[in-house]
């Protein structure tokens, strides 16, 4: 599998992955805003597990709970993804949502505003910058993610073999120059959404 091919599939389904979980995000991080229910720090403390679990301890839980029939294929890629990325975009996207104005909404609301408009008309926008540095950040993790992946999905060239997996792999082979190469990639990767998240971060400030 030549490095381009690892790059590409690793950023596709490091995208997939980012984009299938901003709505479930979205709306955890704006229920953990402006919700007061009971189990919400527990549900918090449940979000950040994976920052702070080793990766693959994650990833064994996974393999548990992921169908057999996933398991192994580039779904179980995305899950893993998915699943490391979380806490980025979820925690973000609390922050962002706690600093958009309360008054602003309530303005909208008593000129006969919908729930739905004043969401996506006041709220999301205000909240837009806050959440969109957590996506890229997630997203970068998604790309570096590992230890979740290694379990779920293995490591089947063509199939299943992410930057990450590619990069160990070449190692544990003595193949360091080739690993250099990708690792070398990854960081060119890795900078730019980082240096994007931050310019994000800037200019919501």
């Amino acid at each position: 599998m030549s490095d381009a091919s690892i790059i590409w599939f690793t950023l596709r389904m490091a995208a997939l992955a980012t984009a299938l979980l901003i709505p479930p995000a979205l709306a955890l991080g704006l229920a953990l805003a402006r919700g007061h229910w009971r189990g919400k720090s527990i549900v918090e403390t449940i979000v950040a597990l994976p920052l702070v679990m080793p990766p693959v301890a994650t990833g064994l839980i996974l393999l548990r709970l992921v169908p057999r029939e996933v398991v192994f294929t580039w779904r179980a890629v995305v899950i893993a993804m998915m699943v490391m990325a979380s806490p980025f975009v979820v925690r973000a996207s609390r922050v962002a949502f706690e600093g958009v104005p309360l008054r602003y909404e309530q303005i909208a609301r008593t000129l006969g505003a919908s729930e739905g408009r004043v969401f996506f008309t006041i709220t999301l926008p205000l909240a837009l910058r806050g959440i969109s540095s957590g996506v890229v950040l997630g997203f970068a993790r998604a790309l570096g993610e590992f230890g979740a992946t290694i379990l779920v999905a293995g490591n089947i060239p063509g199939r299943t073999t992410t930057l990450a997996v590619a990069i160990y792999d070449r190692v544990q082979l003595g193949k360091d120059a080739a690993a250099w190469d990708l690792v070398a990639a990854g960081i060119i990767v890795a900078f730019i959404a980082i240096w994007l998240s931050e310019k994000l971060t800037r200019r919501r400030a």
